[in-house]
């Protein structure tokens, strides 16, 4: 049994008087920011409104005085990582359709044998962990996982007979009106676009990315390239679609070749994968993912930097 003396007493209470001391200087400063925020945003409230209302939670109290009241304030340490989650819908889904792009085993169809995974693991799974980042408060997987999330869905929509997107552009609407739609000009030039813009996205996700880790430098960059290569085979598509019949061997390269940098990219995200498991397990042998934000200084280092140099 674990006895507590009067000094080991007001030793704790003065360490709990102090951690809450150190809570309401911590919460003032934030009262002042988010006061800061919201008049700069055109709402109207008194000073003592606001901390009225900022200001009445009560710090967290100990189950027990030997528990550490420090992790009590940060819940993130009571709650579990949503990170794998959405990566694993992630790979589930990559993982089959670049194996089909490159045509291995003879696959096909552009990855429509994996419509099912596109809805459940690639939409659903993503774009709930996408909000539950959002929860955690890290802002940059949260918009990774959900924009993700949202891009198997549409991709899951486009192949589902349901929505019948082809049939948009069929010449002769009938029962086979979405095959019609596919093999048409106008549908693999505007799909070119799609994934355009994807490589834009996914540019954008590589430059942050500098600031993250070795992995997610690798996942984004060979993305970047794999929706561009993607846009080439939908206009290359187009041409022939049009009439020019000679284009057709290389729209097989460049698939394979976009099946390949989507493979690299799965590579990466089931090494980035294992190694979080393990972490989240406490894995007595951990890999390594390469941090760069040592690397990267942010731009609060430099505004401290600059402000101390003045």
């Amino acid at each position: 049994m674990i006895t507590t003396t009067a000094t080991e007493k007001d030793h704790q209470g003065e360490s709990s008087k102090s951690i809450d001391d150190g809570y309401t200087a911590a919460k003032q400063q934030e009262c002042e920011e988010l006061l800061k925020q919201f008049q700069s945003t055109g709402i109207k409230m008194s000073r003592e409104d606001f901390e009225k209302i900022y200001l009445s939670q009560r710090p967290p109290q100990r189950d027990s005085p030997t528990q550490d009241l420090s992790a009590l304030y940060d819940y993130r340490k009571r709650l579990g990582t949503p990170t794998p989650l959405s990566l694993m819908g992630f790979l589930i889904c990559l993982s089959p359709l670049s194996c089909d792009l490159m045509g291995w085993r003879g696959a096909g169809g552009n990855g429509a044998a994996g419509m099912g995974s596109y809805f459940f693991f690639g939409g659903l799974l993503m774009i709930l962990g996408g909000l539950l980042e959002f929860i955690m408060g890290k802002t940059f997987s949260f918009v990774v996982f959900c924009s993700f999330g949202g891009f198997w869905l549409t991709t899951a929509s486009t192949l589902q007979p349901f929505y019948n997107v082809g049939a948009a552009y069929a010449i002769n609407p009938n029962n086979t009106s979405l095959e019609q739609g596919f093999a048409t000009v106008g549908f693999t030039a505007s799909s070119g676009f799609f994934y355009v813009f994807m490589a834009v996205l996914c540019s954008i996700y590589f430059i942050c990315s500098l600031r993250t880790n070795i992995c997610n430098v690798f996942i984004f960059l060979s993305l970047t390239i794999a929706f561009c290569l993607l846009a080439a085979v939908n206009w290359t598509y187009a041409e022939v679609f049009a009439g020019d019949q000679s284009r057709i061997p290389l729209i097989h390269k460049l698939q394979v070749s976009a099946g390949a940098f989507l493979f690299i990219t799965c590579l990466m995200g089931w090494y980035s994968f294992f190694a979080i498991m393990l972490i989240s397990i406490d894995f007595p042998y951990q890999f390594p993912i390469g941090e760069l934000s040592g690397l990267v200084r942010s731009r609060t280092q430099r505004m401290r930097e600059m402000a101390s140099a003045a």
